[in-house]
């Protein structure tokens, strides 16, 4: 029985208001040299559909990218995301991994992570947000005031 046909038993909800894991990326400088990036991701109940990656390189602050969880779930099984932010599994030799390749004005990197960590992340999050049960999450309220704070986009 592989992995995709084995029954899947519904996530136990928690009372949890997020779900936090550390890990170890390897960023890709070039074929068959990388780098160990210390990394953390961040999911909270508050904001259902989005995901934080934390990483933490030569600097007092960490490095912090703010993607959706269903492009990391997305990119477990194939291609997933367009422009700054694009998720895929490794092939080949690379099977069993993950690559995030996260994009800016400035410059670019590809993460590789355990596709296993990322598959147990995502669990905990479903643990405190059920997928497709995102909506009931977002006070839609509060993101009106964000949005009416913020005022109009600059040209």
């Amino acid at each position: 029985m592989t992995d995709r046909e084995t029954p899947r038993v519904p996530p136990q909800r928690s009372g949890a208001e997020s779900a936090v894991m550390d890990l170890d990326l390897r960023t890709v400088v070039s074929p068959g040299l990388s780098i160990l990036v210390r990394a953390r991701l961040r999911y909270h109940r508050a904001e259902p559909y989005a995901v934080y990656l934390d990483s933490h390189v030569d600097r007092d602050e960490p490095i912090t990218w703010m993607f959706a969880r269903e492009l990391l779930a997305a990119g477990l099984e194939g291609w997933a995301g367009v422009g700054d932010v694009s998720v895929h599994p490794g092939v080949g030799g690379e099977a069993g991994t993950v690559f995030i390749a996260l994009g800016g004005d400035e410059s670019s990197v590809v993460l590789r992570a355990r596709a296993a960590e990322v598959r147990t992340f995502l669990g905990r999050t479903e643990c405190v947000v059920p997928y497709g049960r995102e909506r009931e999450f977002v006070d839609l309220d509060v993101l009106l005031r964000r949005l009416l704070e913020a005022g109009p986009p600059e040209a």
